[in-house]
C-alpha cells in the first residue's frame, strides 16, 4: 500500500479495501493533528476536531462525491481548517487580529470558495449530526472509532486495549463505517457538503 499514490489509495478504499484508508490516515494524521493542535492548543478540542475531520473524509469518500483533483492532503487540511473555524465560532472565541498597517484581513481569510452563512451552518450541523451518529453505534464499534480517531491508536493498540484480536478490531471499524452510513440514511442526515 505504501507505494500507491493518494488517488490509487482512494480508489482502492472506495472499492472496499479498508487498509487503503489506513494508509491514507497514516500519511496525513501527524500533519493534520499537528496543525489542529497548533491552532486550538487544547488536546480535547484538537482530538474532537481531528476525529470530525476524518469522519468527514470517510463520509465524503463513501458517498462518492469526492472529486479527484490530486490534492487529497490539501483537501483534508481544508476540512480541518473549516472545523477549527467552526470550533472558534461555537466557543465565541475567534482570535483577534491586530490592525497593522499593510495587513489586509480579507486577503488572509481561508474561506471555501462560494461558501455563505447558510452553507457554514449546514456544515456545522453536519458535524454535530455525525457526532450524534457515532454515539448511536454499538458500544464495541463506538469504542474502536473513538480509540482510532480520538486516541490516534493503531489497530494493534486498539486490539490490546479492548482485549480482542486485530482482525476483530478491524472488523468492528468496518461495521462502524457501515452502520454510520445506515444511521445517516435512517436519520435523514445529509452529509453532502
Amino acid at each position: 500500500m505504501a507505494t500507491l499514490n493518494d488517488n490509487e489509495l482512494i480508489q482502492a478504499y472506495c472499492d472496499g479495501d479498508h487498509s487503503a484508508f489506513e494508509e491514507l490516515l497514516a500519511r496525513y494524521q501527524v500533519k493534520v493533528y499537528g496543525y489542529i493542535f497548533s491552532v486550538v492548543k487544547e488536546k480535547e478540542a484538537a482530538d474532537d476536531i481531528f476525529q470530525d475531520t476524518w469522519l468527514k473524509v470517510i463520509v465524503t469518500l463513501n458517498s462518492g462525491i469526492y472529486r479527484d483533483e490530486n490534492k487529497f492532503g490539501h483537501w483534508v487540511m481544508r476540512i480541518a481548517h473549516n472545523l477549527i473555524v467552526d470550533y472558534y465560532r461555537r466557543a465565541g472565541k475567534m482570535p483577534l487580529v491586530a490592525n497593522k498597517e499593510g495587513y489586509e484581513v480579507v486577503e488572509n481569510l481561508n474561506l471555501q470558495p462560494g461558501e455563505n452563512a447558510e452553507q457554514g451552518m449546514i456544515r456545522q450541523q453536519t458535524a454535530i449530526a455525525i457526532r450524534r451518529l457515532v454515539k448511536m453505534l454499538p458500544p464495541e464499534q463506538r469504542r474502536v472509532v473513538i480509540l482510532r480517531h480520538f486516541g490516534h491508536c493503531d489497530f494493534k493498540d486498539i486490539a490490546a486495549r479492548t482485549g480482542v484480536s486485530i482482525n476483530t478490531a478491524l472488523g468492528r471499524m468496518r461495521y462502524a463505517i457501515i452502520n454510520l452510513r445506515r444511521l445517516a440514511q435512517e436519520n435523514n442526515v445529509n452529509i453532502e457538503l
